[in-house]
């Protein structure tokens, strides 16, 4: 008990000396949030349905066979999803994923199209010691949870080591070819494929494939924001 109530003071000392504060203002707010209540009307969602054609999942069959897709937010360089985004991936913020899960849950209603398991892009082993973490693996674990709906984080594996994709031009960024393989069989599946940022569709392509070289599987493509 003495244990607990040093703690306790020590983390109210903590919340007084550096309190959470809006990643986009500034202005202070509950340590469970990432935006305060003005800037979370300024973040551009989507409003995507999963069972419609909609933008991103137009952008995906044009690289492979994909059955429903769903984007939370449009990414824009100046805007408030990429600070959002880059505080998960840069920032050493890794509890912005499930802030981002409860938003997703909010918005994205799977109805009749739920899929059997979800899988996350993997980083190399050696990015993620660099990170700490997968800035996915929170965020897909809240939403496992929420939809029951198993996570499978080691069913892809990348086999190189790569820099960040926001920090290479568009012609390094097509390089994907054997980037990924399967570490074990799953056929007969529809995989929800996750990843934080679509943007040319070149990495979420070559894990597509990936997984559709096992006979019966089907794909489907979760991010947390879409580039125009």
């Amino acid at each position: 008990m003495h244990v607990g109530k040093s703690f306790y003071f020590y983390q109210m000392f903590i919340d007084l000396l550096f309190p959470n504060r809006c990643i986009n203002c500034n202005r202070i707010i509950n340590k469970d949030e990432i935006v305060c209540v003005a800037c979370l009307d300024r973040v551009k969602f989507t409003h995507h349905q999963f069972d419609e054609n909609n933008e991103l999942l137009q952008k995906c069959k044009l690289l492979f066979p994909c059955e429903h897709a769903f984007a939370l937010m449009q990414f824009e360089d100046k805007g408030l999803s990429r600070k959002v985004i880059h505080g998960l991936k840069y920032g050493k913020r890794e509890k912005i994923g499930k802030i981002l899960a409860e938003w997703t849950s909010q918005r994205l209603d799977f109805g009749e199209n739920q899929p059997d398991l979800m899988a996350t892009v993997p980083l190399h082993p050696r990015k993620q010691r660099e990170r700490s973490y997968n800035q996915l693996h929170l965020y897909t674990n809240t939403l496992s949870d929420f939809y029951n709906v198993p996570h499978d984080p080691y069913l892809l594996k990348r086999n190189f080591y790569k820099k960040a994709q926001a920090k290479k031009d568009k012609s390094h960024r097509e390089q994907n070819e054997d980037l990924f393989s399967l570490t074990k069989n799953n056929t007969g599946k529809h995989i929800l494929l996750i990843d934080d940022v679509f943007t040319t569709g070149n990495t979420m392509s070559a894990v597509a494939w990936e997984v559709l070289k096992q006979p019966g599987n089907l794909i489907s493509v979760l991010v947390m924001a879409m580039d125009k």
